[in-house]
């Protein structure tokens, strides 16, 4: 199995481009778009496998994995972000995210690379307050080589009540 782990050093340099006015964010795609997540919540990148399935859990929630003797929630972003097409195939990979203290896993098409965004390089995501779109989670839109890179707050989408995985009533 592939794995991509991240390593102590790693956090403090991302750590430290924060502070120097840039971060650095994993990007990957979702259907025909592309996002981006704060390296500093990522924990590993993980061939996909099949989770096990939790009777009468929404479609979104694959089902568990055993990490290390962790039982870890699988989440389908494309399912949850409603991509049109979602096919399982041999660049489908799982990201293991920490989030509010929880390790959470999120199946994506496929992982990009790492990237440095100044500050300045970031744009405000669109207000869409009248729409029937919830945007909450999206942080902003990045231009990179061509490329536009929807920058989103991964732990925010992961606790939201819907997804159902973190306790918001004990303020964890």
């Amino acid at each position: 199995m592939n794995t991509f782990e991240h390593s102590p050093s790693q956090t403090k340099l991302g750590s430290a481009a924060a502070a120097g006015g840039s971060a650095e964010y994993l990007s990957f795609r979702l259907g025909a778009e592309e996002y981006g997540i704060d390296i500093l919540r990522v924990q590993e990148i993980r061939s996909f496998e099949e989770p096990t399935r939790i009777a009468n859990a929404p479609p979104h929630l694959k089902g568990v994995v055993n990490l290390r003797g962790v039982i870890v929630p699988v989440v389908d972003l494309r399912i949850k972000l409603g991509c049109e097409k979602v096919e399982y195939n041999g660049f489908t990979v799982v990201i293991v995210l920490n989030v509010k203290g929880r390790v959470v896993g999120a199946v994506v098409d496929s992982v990009s690379d790492v990237l440095e965004l100044a500050r300045d390089q970031i744009r405000p995501a669109p207000d869409m307050a009248n729409a029937a779109v919830d945007t909450s989670f999206i942080t902003g839109i990045a231009s990179v080589n061509e490329r536009m890179l929807i920058l989103m707050d991964i732990e925010a989408l992961m606790a939201s009540a819907d997804m159902g995985l973190i306790d918001t009533r004990s303020g964890a």
